[in-house]
Order: C-alpha cells, then structure tokens, then sequence
C-alpha cells in the first residue's frame, strides 16, 4: 500500500560492495527474503548517499533540505503471486539529518540512527567518516575514479548498474514494530563511474561474529552523481 512519497536529488551516491557467503547473509535476512546470488556470491555493500532537495512530493525543490546519509544493504529476492521479485534488505539506516532521525517512518523508509559525518570531496577523489552519535556504528572510506570496475562480482560497469537499477526496492525494519517499510527509487538517469577503494572499514561487516574469517571480502565501487529521484515509499 502506498504511503507517501518523496522528491529528492541524488548528489552522491558511492556503493561500496562486498561478497559474502550466502549461507551467512541468509541467517540475517528476515523472511521472506533470501540472498540474491550473484557469481556464486550472496551481494553486500554501504551505499554512502548525499541528497539534496529531500522534501515531499510536489514540493517546490527550495524547500527540499541536503542530508548525508549511509545503509548498510544486502541484495535479496523473493517470492509474490506475480513470481520471484528482487530488492535489497536494509538492516541499518544513519544520517547526519536531526529530522529525519527524529520523524523516523513517519516521513521516511524505516528507522534512522543519528550519526556525524566528515566528507572531503575532490573532481576524483572522495573520503567520508561516519560515526553514529550512539558509538554502535563506525565506517570511513577513500575512493577515487577508475578506468574500470574491480572485484569478481560483476564483468563490467554496466552490469553492475543493471543489477543496482533492478534492486532499486529496499526495505527497512520499521522502528519497534517489527514489520518492515520500504522505498523505490525511481529515476529517469542511471549512470555511474567505476572507483577504486583505497581503504574501506566498516564496524559491521569487519565483525568476525557477524561475519567469520573468510566469509566476506571487499570486492568492487561506483560511484553515481546528480540523478533526480521520486522515491514512493511503501508499506508491507
């Protein structure tokens, strides 16, 4: 059921993917989801995101507000009366936005954890910190612009733009319900550039709890900018 719907421009968006043991994510997914494979793999990833003009539908584009913002995101798949669909799972939501981690689900996808951000940003070269204000969370990242993709994931750029584009449903706990709220992110422009990821860290795939030596490695990154987006958020 359609709930609400927002306008916003993706100024940046870096994903940052990870392969994983299959058999590890599917024991983090709720159902009905399972992982999506690709290459043998089950996807992970931090998409580091920074949105401009974030307001309500129809909403004239000055009254739209600029957020930095991270998920951590798993590709799933699952099943409906029309066949096998395809989305991400997002177990964990922060932003640098005090309103949008106060208004939560009520204006937008799932709960959001309030977090600092520090990003430095060159013609090639981009570095972001987050810390979440509650100390669970920490994640920084150095990447910079790439002739070609890396990693074992994907062959080409261009399939792993057609794999994100076909992901673009993602769905979020909602906060203390324990049903989930999702989001599709709808946009007429898809491009993006390959980027080489100089270090990455991550306070929750670098858990060998969560994710036991060997389980999960550090694989590929894109970088997309300046994509106009309507995103319909959903209820399931």
């Amino acid at each position: 059921m359609l709930t609400d719907t927002i306008d916003c421009t993706i100024v940046r968006r870096l994903l940052v993917n990870y392969r994983i043991d299959p058999e590890v994510v599917m024991g983090l997914l709720p159902a009905p989801f399972r992982p999506q494979l690709v290459s043998g793999w089950a996807v992970g990833g931090v998409c580091f995101i920074r949105l401009g003009n974030l307001r309500p539908a129809h909403f004239p584009s000055a009254l739209g507000s600029r957020t930095e913002n991270v998920a951590h995101r798993f590709a799933v798949e699952w099943d409906d009366e029309q066949g096998t669909q395809v989305g991400v799972f997002v177990p964990r939501r922060d932003t640098s936005s005090r309103l949008t981690a106060l208004a939560g689900d009520k204006l937008f996808p799932g709960a959001y954890h309030l977090a600092r951000f520090e990003v430095q940003e060159g013609a090639s070269e981009l570095q972001i910190g987050v810390e979440s204000r509650d100390g669970t969370l920490a994640l920084s990242v150095s990447a910079h612009e790439a002739p070609s993709l890396e990693g074992e994931l994907f062959g080409s750029l261009e399939e792993a733009l057609t794999f994100f584009r076909h992901g673009s449903l993602g769905f979020s706990p909602s906060g203390g319900t324990g049903s989930l709220v999702g989001v599709r992110l709808i946009s007429e422009s898809w491009e993006g550039r390959a980027v080489s990821i100089g270090h990455m860290a991550s306070s929750m795939f670098d858990d060998n709890q969560a994710f036991p030596k060997g389980s999960c490695a550090l694989d590929s990154a894109l970088v997309m900018r300046d994509l106009p987006v309507a995103g319909a958020m959903r209820e399931r």
